[in-house]
This record gives structure tokens, sequence and C-alpha cells, in this order.
């Protein structure tokens, strides 16, 4: 990623993120949320096997998941999962924070926020926590017929 870094000696201090010069390059954060969409919406594994680091893992439920058993778990969303709009909290080239809505087997919404740290460029582990919601959060908003097709 082409980077032209003009940051102050402050700014690269505090940690603010130099300057993206190619403006058409992806984010870490649409690239995570694409690769697992594809996976979930499509059961397209190729974004996800690209940007996940080999010893990838996540914790679900107190359980330690690698690459393979995610992958299996999220293909067995496809067709019951619609992945939502999502919202970069803070990203930069170790971590990202996102949060994401998702909506499952039609009347089950969910609004998630995943803290996701990288490895050598690709995702090296991923914390989400979900939380159950009352009402959906698409009510003029969106629609998820649109996200279906994302």
């Amino acid at each position: 990623r082409p980077i032209r870094d003009e940051r102050t000696t402050l700014e690269k201090a505090i940690g603010i993120p130099p300057i993206r010069e190619d403006k058409n390059i992806i984010s870490k954060a649409e690239e995570f949320n694409q690769a697992w969409r594809n996976v979930i919406h499509r059961g397209d594994c190729t974004l996800f096997d690209r940007i996940v680091h080999a010893n990838y893992y996540t914790e679900n439920h107190g359980v330690k998941i690698n690459k393979d058993q995610s992958r299996r778990l999220l293909l067995g969303r496809k067709g019951k999962a619609v992945m939502g709009p999502h919202l970069v909290i803070y990203e930069n080239d170790e971590f990202l924070c996102i949060q994401r809505y998702s909506r499952v087997n039609l009347y089950t919404w969910f609004s998630m926020l995943s803290g996701v740290t990288y490895k050598n460029g690709k995702v090296y582990t991923q914390q989400t926590t979900r939380e159950p919601l009352d009402n959906d959060p698409s009510k003029g908003r969106w629609d998820w017929e649109e996200y279906k097709s994302k």
C-alpha cells in the first residue's frame, strides 16, 4: 500500500495514521467486511483465504477456533444470515475495530463489535461481541435486500 507519510512527529507519536496516497486502495475494514460477507452470502472463500493469516484464531463462547473451523462456521451461515452496513471505529495497519449489523433467519438482528489484529498484513486474531437487538436496525435507514448482493 503506497503511503505518503507527511505526519508530524507528534502525529506519529500519538498514532495518527498516514494519508493513503491512492484513494482506490481498499481499507482493511472494507477488505475484512467483504471477506466475511463473501463467505456468508455466496460461499466464496477466495478473499477470506487471501487476507486471513494461516495461524489465525478467534474465540467463540470460550472455544478457540482456527482459520479452517472459522471458515466452516461462516459457510454454515450461507442463506441464513445477511451482513448489513458497517462502521469503522478505528483502523491502522495493526488493528481494526469495526461495528456491523447482521440479520439471521429474517427476524433476529445483531449488532456486532469486532476487534481485529494483523500480523504480516493479514488478519491474525478476531474478537467479536454480538448483542441481540429487539428491533430491526434497518427500519427507515436501509434495506437488507440491498446488502444480500454485496
